[in-house]
C-alpha cells in the first residue's frame, strides 16, 4: 500500500472536506488562469502584489521559490506589460517589483472571476456562516510552520 492510501485511509472528515476545498479552488483557479493565459504562479504573484511592492526575494519567500526562478517568472510578467521593477523607496540600490495599470486591471479581473465560479460553493452559507467560515480558514492559515501567504 502507497504511502498516499496509506493517509488517505486514516483521513477524517474534516480533512477530507478540505482536501475537496482544495481541488475544488485549484479547479477553479486552472480555469481562470488557463482563460487569461496565466500559470497558477503567476495569478499568485498577481494576488500578493495587488496592495504592495515587494523586494524579489520577500516575493519569493512569499512564494516559496529561489529567487532565480522568480526572476525569469518576473521578466516574462514584465514582457507581457504586468508587472515592472522600481527603484526601492527605501534603499536605492534595491529593486522592487510592482503591478503595471494593465497588471493590477488583470489582477482586478482575475479575482472577480474567482470569486463568481466560487460563489455557488458558498452560496448555501448564511451570511454569518460565510464570515466564520473566512474567519476560520484565515486561523488556519497564519497558524507557525504552514508556509501560507496572502
Amino acid at each position: 500500500m502507497s504511502s498516499y492510501a496509506g493517509a488517505m485511509e486514516e483521513a477524517d472528515p474534516l480533512t477530507d472536506a478540505l482536501v475537496q476545498s482544495a481541488f475544488e479552488t485549484i479547479a477553479v483557479l486552472s480555469r481562470v488562469s488557463a482563460e487569461h493565459d496565466l500559470s497558477l504562479t503567476l495569478v499568485r504573484v498577481l494576488g500578493i502584489l495587488r496592495d504592495r511592492r515587494l523586494r524579489i526575494s520577500a516575493l519569493a519567500g512569499f512564494l516559496g521559490l529561489e529567487r532565480s526562478t522568480l526572476s525569469g517568472l518576473v521578466d516574462r510578467a514584465a514582457r507581457r506589460g504586468l508587472v515592472e521593477r522600481l527603484p526601492s523607496a527605501s534603499d536605492r540600490r534595491a529593486v522592487e517589483i510592482a503591478l503595471t495599470a494593465a497588471g493590477r486591471q488583470l489582477a482586478t479581473s482575475v479575482a472577480a472571476e474567482v470569486r463568481q465560479a466560487l460563489a455557488p460553493h458558498t452560496a448555501s452559507l448564511a451570511p454569518a456562516d460565510r464570515r466564520r467560515l473566512q474567519q476560520l480558514l484565515e486561523r488556519t492559515l497564519t497558524q507557525p510552520g504552514t508556509g501560507a501567504a496572502k
